[in-house]
């Protein structure tokens, strides 16, 4: 008998937490994801650019053709990356949308499918959170994919009743599980009907689980003909039936392949290339058919019940242990360490969010005509601008609420913002608490708190601090989960305090750098006052910065209120990353153009040169011309030089402080008293 073709399915689930600063609405530098400034960057490289851009080379080795992969595959992006994406990789992030277009002109349907908006474990999650992560996640992907979406991709494909009943209540018809969390599922793969205990349906499509395990752990994407051989092979479910004398089902077959999105570039170099190739070879199969989900819901309605495990996901064996309890699951088993701190971290964060929602109810209800209701709502307008979201909110409160009040609605919703982020599933799913994913969520908390007014911050951070006390890192010096809020997630700077040095210093030292400006931030100055206004919120900060500045590379901003004294000193390394970036780079600019010879720059700008290099050299010259000239002029030139270089985060050249040393001794008395702030400048201390 002639085996029916099949329908093959692949399934990227692509994915970043939320990085970041819930202060400053920007992801600063992170370390550990170098030589990139950080993950997003750095994935962005290594794998999103590339999904849309894969390389399909010919047999002499040149590119043959360039493929938007997702164009192919079915595929969902967290709403937070895509928030990411469309402002710091706009041409990736629109590759995205176009290939959700090319794939309904193909199909009549999309590849793209839904996420909840936050990275959720959604069956820890109370119903109401569900709700909304739910609806907000439909409402980003309207707004970008300008379509209802048909399906929904869970969060660690994590399950039960109720998270299936909010999707069906929510006009979702499909959802993608993991073979062990589904019981009964029909043969071939065809998508499966659960109903839920309160009489909704929803469609549950299987995935394949050895071949996507293959795929994302295994050899396959090292061997491609491998791979399109076990796409076509006969040792499928329905063919081995057959063999053991069974009926041979006469549905056509689905094979369902379902990974981490970053499987494809990041966790494996590459894999693009591979899945490219593997796509090319499906496209002149007659017995292969790439398809997507919903294209074969269209063609396929299912008829078989089916069971599930509740609660499950892909990645725990133990249900959904992995973010609450020390279970086992862990990055590296082959490492002695303990995961006891997920259990306090949890209850301290549900304790903190129990406290925030009853105060955003209790305050809600005077000033929102229906504060619930109202937060639902948020997620069409929460990854816009300041207009739109200013509009929504004027939309949603009261009649006769003033500005001072609208403001404090804003903040509210604000408030229940972080208050869901603070559950993103990265803080728990790694080995430790004082790694960069627990860190991020307690400062979504730590923000949650503050915006919750003075009256209930000191009495909200207590209580958390209390539950975070039994949390312990595996790393001895981090110590408790107390510790490491107060260490290393509380800002010991206060934030607005960093904003406004770092706002004014931008403006009047780097004003014509348009990257310079915050992202959430407007400053306006007047009379030596700088108001600044919370994108978000609407919340206006008046506050007095002076900046000194004693040479290029050394600049303190007092900052305080205006007519107060300063609450803070601040320096360079003060200031947010962005604007001390914008600051360096224009100061640099400033000396190396005052310093630095016009041939020199010349050969630096065409490669000739290396500025570094170049800056060094000119400071040991200007140095050596002190030993016939210590007037001011002459000293300038040595500050600023050795200012250049401090820019660039090089220290004194070794021949430029022992040039200085043999004409410090040589000089008189007077002349070397004249020395003496180039002797500081350039490492010596006061004593000859």
């Amino acid at each position: 008998m002639t085996t029916p073709f099949r329908s093959v399915v692949i399934h990227g689930h692509f994915y970043q937490p939320p990085r970041e600063d819930p202060w400053l609405e920007e992801v600063e530098r992170e370390p550990s994801a170098a030589p990139f400034h950080d993950w997003n960057e750095r994935i962005e490289q290594e794998c999103y650019r590339s999904v849309v851009a894969a390389r399909l080379h010919a047999p002499d080795g040149r590119i043959a053709r360039i493929m938007n992969t997702l164009e192919w595959i079915s595929f969902d992006y967290g709403p937070t990356l895509l928030e990411w994406l469309e402002r710091e990789a706009p041409a990736t992030y629109a590759s995205v949308l176009a290939a959700d277009r090319a794939s309904i002109a193909r199909h009549g349907h999309g590849n793209a499918i839904a996420m909840p908006y936050h990275h959720v474990i959604l069956p820890l999650a109370p119903r109401r959170d569900k709700v909304t992560e739910v609806r907000w996640g439909i409402a980003d992907f309207r707004r970008r994919f300008r379509r209802e979406p048909i399906g929904m991709w869970l969060p660690e494909t994590a399950v039960d009743d109720e998270t299936l009943d909010v999707l069906a209540a929510e006009g979702i018809r499909f959802t993608v599980l993991a073979p062990h969390q589904v019981r009964d599922a029909p043969p071939s793969g065809l998508p499966g009907r659960y109903r839920t205990g309160s009489g909704r349906e929803i469609a549950v499509f299987v995935y394949d689980g050895a071949l996507s395990h293959d795929v994302a752990f295994g050899p396959l994407l090292e061997d491609s003909r491998r791979w399109l051989a076990r796409l076509g092979g006969a040792e499928r479910q329905g063919e081995v039936a057959s063999e053991m004398g069974e009926p041979r089902t006469a549905h056509p077959r689905v094979v369902t392949i379902a990974t981490d999105g970053e499987t494809f570039g990041h966790h494996h170099r590459f894999g693009e290339m591979a899945l490219a190739w593997l796509l090319a070879q499906l496209e002149r199969r007659a017995d292969l058919r790439v398809d997507n989900f919903a294209t074969l819901l269209a063609r396929h309605a299912p008829t078989q019940d089916v069971t599930i495990v509740a609660p499950s996901s892909w990645s725990c064996p133990h249900g959904v242990e992995r973010w609450r309890s020390d279970c086992g699951c862990r990055i590296a088993p082959q490492r002695s360490t303990q995961q006891r701190w997920r259990t306090p971290l949890r209850a301290g964060l549900e304790w903190l969010a129990a406290e925030l929602h009853a105060l955003f109810e209790s305050e809600g209800r005077a000033l929102f005509t229906a504060p619930w209701e109202a937060r639902d709502a948020y997620g069409a307008v929460v990854a816009g601008d300041a207009g739109s979201i200013a509009r929504f909110a004027a939309g949603r409160v009261r009649p006769g609420t003033d500005a001072r009040e609208s403001v404090r609605a804003r903040e509210l919703l604000e408030l229940e913002r972080n208050a869901l982020r603070m559950f993103t599933s990265c803080g728990w799913f790694f080995d430790d608490l004082a790694g960069i994913e627990p860190l991020q969520v307690l400062r979504y908390a730590a923000r949650a708190i503050e915006l919750a007014g003075e009256g209930d911050a000191a009495r909200l951070e207590a209580g958390l601090l209390d539950r975070l006390e039994p949390a312990h890192s595996n790393d001895a010096t981090a110590g408790n989960g107390r510790r490491i809020y107060l260490e290393r997630v509380k800002p010991q700077i206060v934030p607005i305090l960093r904003i406004a040095a770092g706002s004014v210093a931008a403006a009047r030292l780097a004003p014509d750098d348009p990257s310079a400006a915050s992202p959430c931030y407007a400053l306006r100055e007047t009379a030596g006052r700088a108001q600044l206004t919370h994108c978000r919120t609407g919340r206006e900060y008046a506050l007095r910065v002076a900046l000194a500045q004693s040479s290029a590379a050394r600049i303190a901003l007092e900052v305080g209120p205006p007519d107060g004294p300063p609450a803070a000193t601040l320096g360079f390394d003060d200031l947010p990353e962005r604007q001390q970036r914008a600051v360096r780079v224009a100061l640099r600019q400033e000396l190396i153009e005052r310093r630095i010879a016009p041939a020199l720059r010349i050969a630096v700008v065409s490669g000739g040169a290396d500025l570094p290099r170049v800056a060094g050299q000119a400071l040991v010259e200007a140095v050596s011309r002190l030993g016939q000239d210590q007037s001011p002029a002459a000293l300038a030139a040595v500050n600023d030089l050795a200012d250049l270089l401090e820019l660039f985060g090089l220290t004194v050249p070794f021949d430029a402080q022992t040039t200085f040393s043999r004409i410090r001794s040589a000089v008189s008395p007077n002349a070397a008293a004249q020395l003496a702030p180039a002797a500081e400048r350039l490492g010596f201390t006061e004593d000859r």
